[in-house]
């Protein structure tokens, strides 16, 4: 599984405790931006690039990180295929996995610190979506959606 990572310049500091946390406990980590901090970058093209990486590699996830977590969902959102949301508690992860198969999981870094962010992407990562019909059915309905904008 490739595991992409993204972050602005809110974000950048803990996305790269975050990277080098996750090169010791996964294969395949990929590094999407911002690769030096610039406060004059925008959040858009690091949810973007993590996004359309994650929608062109089956099985892989993603994580995007900016002040409020927020921005990087909108816009990660806007990529046909991803299911992103903004981890606000460990539960509502783990539900989102299972019953909305999220692929990309955003965190505010004005709101999490690196500890909790460690709990939150070890929930997304052991969570599996649950193969239950309503689930699918929700989720063929949002691909159907998607097929027709």
């Amino acid at each position: 599984m490739k595991f992409f990572i993204g972050a602005d310049h809110r974000g950048f500091a803990l996305k790269k405790q975050l990277f080098a946390w996750l090169k010791d406990r996964l294969d395949n980590v990929i590094d999407c931006g911002a690769y030096q901090l610039d406060l004059a970058d925008d959040y858009p093209d690091f949810a973007f690039n993590v996004a359309k990486a994650v929608a062109h590699q089956p099985d892989s996830l993603g994580l995007v990180i900016c002040g409020s977590g927020i921005g990087v969902t909108i816009a990660a959102n806007k990529v046909k295929g991803i299911r992103a949301a903004c981890g606000c508690n460990l539960a509502e992860i783990k539900h989102g996995r299972e019953a909305d198969s999220l692929n990309v999981l955003t965190i505010g870094a004005d709101y999490v610190n690196f500890s909790l962010a460690k709990r939150m992407i070890e929930v997304f990562l052991k969570s599996q979506p649950l193969v239950k019909e309503r689930f699918q059915r929700r989720l063929r309905k949002i691909e159907d959606y998607e097929s027709r904008t």
